[in-house]
């Protein structure tokens, strides 16, 4: 294991030189920019922190091709790591999003320094490492409102609170009171498919004499893609004289998004006291349709066929009339079906089989008042308050319940899922001697509620249909509906103290210590500190390091959510769900009383400038005990099917498997973070950053782990990620170019242990290019994958159809070729 690290670390090392030895990044000097985390003394730049800190600026993500901002953060942050989710269930609609190894819901995300509210989806299909997360929907917010973006690459759970095991990102919106801005794009494949067009707007407007209201609108719509090939199964039958059968039957591809809407406001004013009063929020909806896995007319049990002890699969053909007893269709085949108005087969609705179109209608938005300055003993105040609200109302069509035979409708709405959060904060600092030395103090109070309700679908897509006792599944297919007793409100509160203190000991050493205590209504306290230091040793070399503890709490989703989903195991489709763990079955298994997730984590690293360069490089280690995750694949027995179907689940007595949210597994994430900044001419610019990280599952439950799990989680995102590039400044018109580096990982491909792929690693090349027509209306053209690389081809396409590694880092679309056109006011 050593001679492995010691490996790793070499070649993270060497691919970020030759980087650098062909091109490098742009960062618009990102070590001199001011941070507003990481420490609450106000002028901190990024090389004076204790802590790394990536800052991008607002124009870096505007110069790309892509309309989501989580794919825009993807690609100038390289520890930080999203992919397509073509067929995921509620994943497609919010996709989960990995900083430096770990789960989304252990990044804190922050807006203008205030706490970001979480999404209401969470990720049951996940890819391994985000199953069961539920993070924020960083999505929503448009590239145009940015000035700047803080990802802070450090523990901060005593700073910040509940999260920030991996780190915290902070959006910091325009605070422009005069200018506008308003740009139109349209991008495209080199396939011809995933049309992307996208309007957005800025504006910056005085209020009153003392003021601003800085205004930002982005509309965008995305066409799906497809990287598929045709199922084997779906083949033979074809093959076979099924001529209704699609070619393909199952698609595989980014998600159609429509009516994607996005609006902030960010706007303060000076008080005549010297206080300021600010608001900003937001609001966003958008609509995601995409698909699911292919039910099989011949073979798919609960709709087309039924199952014995052995293994062996018969036609399922439904007695309409069962006055008479359900003997009378016992035997048939589907055809003999097709001629009997007493029996009923489902090729009737769907004679080539159906393939379910599922997606979600997604509302959010939140609203952050405060009040801020100074009081005349020179306490700065900043009293606030906020609310944020996520909604997803979850839609399937193009299947069926088929307990309701030939009655049953093919659209349903299954029910939704909504996330409130109520935060409200009060924070102090204070700037004083401590003998001769400058200290600052700062200290606060914070109270949050949460709230997560999943809210009844129709009833079609709930309802237990007369023929249930002949074997049909019951609920919409793909995604059965929430049922009543599934429904309900669930919350909790907490409350927290904490204190933040940096003492500048000399010119030389500033030391910092900070220390946070909450509780939580559900589960209790944690108490959590953080300890920093900050060194120049001279003119050329500067040396930082902390030392911390954390946690994160278990979401009252994740504590409580009732869910089934269609997955593959051992090679085939089955229904799954996902109970609460305080459910007598789930503890059964070793499920009990969610607790939060404790971590340890440590930094160490050097701020270098030399010859021109301005280097930082950054080892961390993160230890996290009593992980919050589902657990692996647990079998029902026939007993235990029963009593969840008597406790209302719908589409229980089609289970053969389930999972449940477990603290049973501790990891240990280390990794090195490598960033350097140069200017070659006054005109052109230069920069690199590369990461390695690997995680390492020290200790877990067999009862509820398995090997395919410990090596989603170990092996599931490269180890190795970089990105350079190069801008330069001509007197009308500018140029970029940006190379990526994505190492090699593993998949288990349809989360199945017995299709394993181990993917080499790909470089691809970003270009653009700027021409200012005037000093306001400028023209923009460039190509992200512009050599159109691909992942390595799926070895086991046939089984599903997704030609390429369905979890691919870099996506699996090819090439997008992109124009702009920009117009300042």
């Amino acid at each position: 294991m050593k001679d492995k690290k010691i490996i790793a670390i070499r070649s993270v090392l060497a691919t970020a030189v030759s980087i650098s030895s062909i091109s490098a990044v742009c960062q618009e000097n990102m070590i001199e920019e001011i941070v507003t985390i990481g420490t609450r003394v106000e002028g901190r730049s990024a090389t004076d922190s204790a802590a790394p800190i990536d800052i991008v600026s607002g124009d870096q993500f505007v110069n790309q091709g892509d309309g989501d901002l989580n794919n825009l953060l993807r690609n100038v942050v390289p520890s930080y790591n999203v992919n397509t989710q073509p067929i995921s269930d509620a994943a497609t609609i919010v996709r989960p999003a990995n900083l430096r190894g770990l789960p989304p819901d252990s990044t804190l995300v922050l807006v203008n320094g205030k706490r970001r509210h979480r999404a209401a989806v969470i990720s049951f299909l996940g890819g391994g490492l985000s199953d069961g997360a539920q993070g924020p929907d960083i999505s929503a917010i448009p590239a145009i409102a940015l000035k700047q973006v803080e990802v802070l690459r450090d523990g901060a759970a005593a700073q910040y609170g509940s999260d920030a095991i991996a780190g915290v990102i902070n959006f910091q919106l325009k605070d422009a009171a005069e200018g506008s801005s308003a740009e139109v794009k349209y991008a495209t494949t080199a396939e011809g498919d995933g049309d992307q067009q996208v309007f957005a707007a800025n504006v910056g407007l005085p209020l009153t004499d003392s003021g601003f209201a800085n205004v930002s609108l982005e509309f965008r719509q995305q066409d799906d893609t497809s990287r598929s090939v045709q199922r084997d199964d779906a083949a033979e039958l074809i093959a076979a004289g099924n001529t209704e059968v699609a070619d393909p039957a199952q698609i595989w591809g980014q998600p159609e998004v429509e009516d994607d809407i996005k609006f902030f406001i960010n706007s303060a004013v000076e008080l005549n006291s010297g206080a300021e009063l600010y608001a900003f929020g937001n609001y966003a909806s958008r609509t995601v349709d995409g698909g699911f896995y292919f039910r099989n007319p011949e073979t798919r049990p609960g709709v087309y066929a039924w199952e014995d002890d052995d293994g062996n699969l018969y036609p399922l053909i439904a007695d309409l009339d069962p006055s008479n007893g359900v003997d009378s269709c016992v035997g048939m085949d589907h055809a003999d079906a097709l001629a009997s108005e007493e029996c009923f087969s489902f090729q009737e609705i769907f004679p080539g089989g159906f393939t379910p179109r599922f997606g979600g209608d997604l509302e959010d938005y939140s609203m952050v008042f405060g009040l801020r300055g100074e009081m005349a003993n020179g306490i700065g105040y900043d009293i606030s308050a906020s609310r944020g609200h996520n909604r997803v109302d979850y839609f399937i069509y193009n299947t069926v319940n088929a307990t309701l035979g030939p009655n049953t409708p093919t659209e349903f709405s299954p029910g939704s899922y909504i996330q409130e959060e109520t935060n409200f904060n009060i924070d102090l600092t204070k700037s004083m001697q401590l003998g001769e030395k400058p200290l600052f103090v700062a200290a606060g109070f914070e109270w949050r509620e949460e709230e997560f309700e999943a809210k009844m679908g129709d009833q079609a897509s709930w309802e237990v249909g007369p023929l249930v006792d002949q074997g049909f599944t019951v609920g919409s297919n793909g995604f059965p509906g929430f049922g009543p007793q599934v429904a309900g409100v669930f919350d909790r509160d907490n409350i927290a103290i904490y204190t933040d203190t940096e003492l500048e000991m000399s010119d030389s050493l500033r030391l910092g210590a900070a220390l946070r205590w909450e509780d939580f209504s559900d589960f209790g306290s944690t108490s959590n500190f953080k300890l920093s230091g900050h060194y120049i040793v001279n003119d050329v070399l500067a040396l930082r390091s902390t030392v911390s503890t954390g946690f994160r709490a278990p979401t009252p989703g994740q504590s409580n959510i009732t869910n089934v989903s269609t997955v593959f195991t051992d090679g085939q489709l089955v229904n799954r769900g996902t109970i609460p763990a305080t459910n007598p079955i789930a503890m059964l298994k070793g499920g009990k009383q969610l607790q939060p997730e404790e971590s340890e984590s440590y930094t160490f690293g050097a701020i270098i400038n030399l010859g021109g360069w301005d280097i930082t490089l950054d080892y961390f280690h993160i230890t996290v005990t009593d992980r919050i995750t589902q657990s692996a694949d647990q079998e029902l027995t026939d007993a235990e099917r029963a009593q969840l179907v008597a406790d209302g689940i719908t589409g229980a007595e089609s289970l053969n498997i389930f999972r449940f949210y477990t603290n049973d597994f501790d990891t240990e994430t280390q990794g090195i973070d490598l960033v350097g900044t140069y200017s070659l001419t006054d005109s052109t610019e230069l920069s690199l950053a590369a990461n390695w990280t690997e995680t390492e599952v020290i200790d877990y439950n067999p009862e509820t782990m398995d090997e395919t799990r410990i090596g989603q989680l170990e092996d599931g995102l490269p180890n190795i990620r970089a990105n350079a590039t190069i801008t330069h400044y001509g007197d009308s018109w500018r140029g970029l170019m940006r190379i990526n580096y994505y190492g090699s990982y593993w998949e288990a491909h349809l989360d199945d242990g017995s299709l394993p792929i181990d993917v080499g690693d790909e470089w691809t090349l970003d270009v653009e290019a700027a021409y200012n027509f005037s000093d306001s209306l400028s023209l923009i053209a460039g190509a992200e994958n512009l050599l159109d690389n691909y992942p390595d081809e799926n070895p086991w396409a046939g089984v599903a159809g997704a030609e390429y590694p369905v979890t691919s880092p870099m996506g699996f679309n090819g090439a997008l070729y992109y124009l702009r056109a920009r117009y300042e006011f």
